[in-house]
C-alpha cells in the first residue's frame, strides 16, 4: 500500500476506552455513540416486543444470566469520515483483569461520571491505569436529566479525588432535574434540546448564540442569569482549555449530558474526535518508538477470551494493531512460540455480529482464531522480529483457596486453572510452608471466581470446593533487606509465590502494607509486575 494511503487510514483512526463505576451509563453511551455512528437503527435499552434484547456489548452465557458486562469486548463503526474503535469495559462491581489490561490497548479514554454521585471507586482504579500511561482522559457528567450535584462541585471532586484538573468545554442549563441543554464556551452557542423518543433516535436541537438578545427570553430569565453567573465564575476560577496538558492526560475537558435522551451526545463526540490523537508509535524493546505508518505489520495480544460459542471449544485472541497494514491470511512472526504463523479466520466485531476481516489498520482491533498458541503481550509482525513490551500483570483483590471436589480428577483441575492463568482469567499463588497441593486463585473482582467455577466446570468437568481467604491485596517483592521470613510483618501477611515462582507479600489490609514498608527500610513492594511465562523462568 502506497504510503500516503496508509497514514490517510492511520489519520482518521481513534481508538478508545470507556471507563466508569457501574450504573454510571456507559452500556447506554456506548449504545448512543453506535446509534449516531448508524451502526444501530435502535438503541438497545428499548425492549423488543418479544423479549428483552440485550445490549449490543454484552456477551457470555454468564453474562445474560446476570445482565451484565462481563467480558470487554469492542466495537468498530463509522462516523463523519473517523474510522472509530471503542474498547467496552466490563462496568460491573465484580469487573476483571481484562478491563486493565483493556486500556493497554486504547490511545485515550473517556471518563464517564453519573452526576449524582461523582467519582466512585471504580473509576479511580481505572483512572490509575489511564495515568500509568499518561494517556488523554475526557470527562462526560452523565444523567444530567435527573437532579444531580453542582458542577462545580463535580470539578473539585475530580481534583481532589483523581488528582487531575478539569476544563469545562460546556456547561449544563438546569441542574435539578430541568436540564434544557449546553452552553459551548468554545462557540458561545446554546444547545436547547427537546423532545426525543426516549433516546431511540436522535434529538431535535435549537441552537441559540449567548449574545443574541433574545437568548433571556429563549431559555428563561432565571436560567439565563444562572448561566451568566457561572460563566464569570469559571473564567476566573476555571483552567484554561491547554490542547498539551490534555494529551499528556494532565488535564481532562469536560462535557455535559444525557446518554439516556442523547442530550449532548452529538456535541461531545464531534469535539471528542476533534481533540484526540489518532494511533500513536508505540516503543518495542531494543528498537525505539515505532510508527503507526510504517509499512511493517506489527501487533500485540491484549486480551484472550474462550468459548463465546460453547458449540466451538476455541479461543479467540484480541489483537491491536499498532503499524503497517494488517492481511488476511498474512504469515508472521510470533513472539512466544518464535517461529512463523499463518492468521487464519481473523474478525471484527460489532457485538455478536462478528464479521471477517480482509484489511485492517494501526488503531484497529482484530479478533484471531486461537488453537491455544497465543499468550497475553504476545507481538505480531512482518520481517524482522520486534518485541512490545508486555502487558503487566495487576495485582488480584479477592483470594480464594480452590481445589477438585473430587480428587481424582487433580489432573484436570490443573491442566484448566493453567489454562485460565495463561488467558488471564485469573491468578494462581502458594504458600511454599503450606505443602504443593495448596492452590490460592486471585481475582480483581470478585464475579471472576463464579466465571473459573463455571468454565471449570463447563469446559474440564470439575467441580470445586472454594474456601474465601481474607487477603485483600498483592504486592510483589521487587527487592528485600533480608530473607522474607525474616521481615517485621504484621501477623496477618503471608508469604507466597506467583505462578511463575516470584515471591510476593498477601495483606489483610493497607495498614499492614504500610507497616511493612516502615518496619523494614530497603523492602521494595509492586502493585504490578512483569508477564512472564513458564519457559520464560526456566
Amino acid at each position: 500500500m502506497p504510503h500516503h494511503e496508509l497514514s490517510a487510514e492511520v489519520a482518521r483512526r481513534r481508538t478508545f476506552a470507556i471507563i466508569s463505576h457501574p450504573d454510571a451509563g456507559k452500556t447506554t453511551l456506548t449504545e448512543k455513540l453506535l446509534l449516531y455512528g448508524g451502526a444501530i437503527r435502535q438503541a438497545g435499552s428499548v425492549k423488543a416486543r418479544k423479549a428483552a434484547r440485550h445490549a449490543t456489548s454484552d456477551w457470555m452465557e454468564i453474562e445474560k444470566q446476570r445482565g451484565i458486562s462481563v467480558t470487554s469486548s469492542a466495537m468498530q463503526f463509522d462516523y463523519n469520515g473517523f474510522r472509530i474503535n471503542i474498547l467496552d469495559t466490563p462496568g460491573h462491581q465484580d469487573f476483571s483483569e481484562d478491563t486493565y489490561r483493556t486500556l493497554v490497548a486504547a490511545d485515550s479514554a473517556v471518563m464517564l461520571i453519573d452526576n449524582a454521585k461523582g467519582v466512585e471507586e471504580q473509576t479511580i482504579k481505572l483512572f490509575k491505569v489511564c495515568r500509568l500511561r499518561s494517556i488523554p482522559i475526557f470527562t462526560f457528567i452523565n444523567k444530567m436529566d435527573r437532579t444531580g450535584r453542582d458542577p462545580f462541585e463535580l470539578m473539585e471532586d475530580i481534583e481532589s479525588v483523581l488528582g487531575i484538573r478539569s476544563c469545562p468545554v460546556n456547561w449544563p442549563i438546569g441542574i435539578h432535574g430541568d436540564f434544557k441543554g449546553v452552553y459551548h464556551r468554545d462557540t458561545r452557542l446554546i444547545e436547547l434540546y427537546s423532545g426525543g423518543d426516549h433516546g431511540q433516535g436522535q434529538v431535535n436541537v435549537e441552537t441559540v448564540s449567548i449574545d443574541d438578545p433574545g437568548c433571556p427570553a429563549k431559555i428563561g430569565q432565571t436560567y439565563y442569569e444562572k448561566l451568566m453567573e457561572d460563566i464569570e465564575l469559571l473564567d476566573v476560577a476555571g483552567d484554561e482549555f491547554d490542547m498539551e496538558k490534555i494529551l499528556s492526560g494532565q488535564l481532562t475537558p469536560m462535557f455535559f449530558g444525557s446518554a439516556t435522551n442523547n442530550f449532548g451526545v452529538e456535541p461531545f463526540l464531534n469535539r471528542f474526535l476533534s481533540y484526540t490523537k489518532s494511533p500513536t508509535p508505540r516503543v518495542a524493546e531494543g528498537v525505539g518508538p515505532i510508527a503507526p505508518d510504517d509499512e511493517k505489520f506489527t501487533g500485540f495480544i491484549f486480551k484472550i477470551q474462550a468459548n463465546m460459542n460453547p458449540a466451538h471449544r476455541d479461543r479467540l485472541a484480541f489483537m491491536r494493531v499498532c503499524s503497517g497494514v494488517f492481511e488476511k491470511g498474512m504469515t508472521v512472526w510470533h513472539s512466544s512460540s518464535n517461529s512463523r504463523i499463518k492468521l487464519a479466520q481473523p474478525q471484527t466485531f460489532m457485538a455478536q455480529e462478528h464479521e471477517s476481516v480482509d484489511l485492517a489498520y494501526p488503531g484497529d482491533i482484530i479478533g484471531l482464531f486461537d488453537p491455544g498458541i497465543f499468550r497475553l503481550g504476545d507481538t505480531i509482525c512482518t520481517g524482522s522480529p520486534v518485541r512490545y513490551s508486555g502487558i503487566p500483570l495487576f495485582a488480584p483483590e479477592f483470594f480464594c483457596r480452590v481445589s477438585p471436589e473430587d480428587s481424582m480428577k487433580r489432573k484436570q483441575f490443573l491442566k484448566g486453572i493453567n489454562q485460565l492463568s495463561q488467558e488471564g482469567a485469573i491468578q494462581t499463588f502458594k504458600r511454599p510452608n503450606i505443602g504443593r497441593e495448596e492452590m490460592i486463585a486471585g481475582v480483581v473482582g470478585v464475579l471472576q471466581m463464579d466465571v473459573l467455577e463455571y468454565r471449570l466446570k463447563t469446559e474440564y468437568g470439575v467441580n470445586i470446593v472454594r474456601e474465601n481467604m481474607p487477603f485483600r491485596f498483592v504486592r510483589w517483592v521487587v527487592e528485600t533487606p533480608k530473607p522474607l521470613d525474616r521481615l517485621r510483618l504484621a501477623s496477618t501477611v503471608a508469604i507466597a509465590e506467583d505462578r511463575v515462582g516470584r515471591p510476593v507479600l498477601m495483606f489483610e489490609n493497607e495498614w499492614s502494607i504500610r507497616m511493612a514498608g516502615e518496619n523494614n527500610e530497603g523492602l521494595v513492594l509492586a502493585e504490578t509486575a512483569d508477564r512472564m511465562t513458564a519457559d520464560e523462568i526456566e
